[in-house]
């Protein structure tokens, strides 16, 4: 028997979606999870991202509490960002949409 999902505006997915969806979270997420890096570093790991939109992706997960943006008030300005708890908790996600990519392509070379 097949499970009724209602989607409302609190549906678990939709929430997951909102927090995560995107073409670039998952990816500034999963660069996060080696270590805290400076927003160089980032783009760097990163390439086809803008500046821009790397920076407005991460105040988007600042706001929503998935990463830490921390200012040491130095000069010339470090900013280092890592990942919060609720960050860390995409771990499970992003490596089983990994699975799944990796399955996906197996079964397309195997056609």
């Amino acid at each position: 028997m097949i499970e009724k999902v209602y989607v409302t505006n609190r549906c678990p997915i939709r929430t997951t979606l909102e927090l995560t969806g995107g073409k670039w979270k998952l990816l500034i997420l999963s660069q996060l999870f080696q270590k805290s890096l400076r927003l160089s570093e980032l783009k760097a790991s990163i390439p086809d991202i803008s500046e821009k939109m790397l920076i407005q992706e991460l105040k988007t997960l600042v706001e929503s509490g998935m990463v830490l943006r921390t200012n040491y008030g130095e000069v010339p300005p470090r900013v280092v960002y890592s990942l919060t708890r609720v960050g860390e908790a995409t771990k499970p996600l992003i490596a089983a949409m990994k699975d799944f990519a990796e399955a996906y392509e197996q079964q397309l070379k195997e056609r």
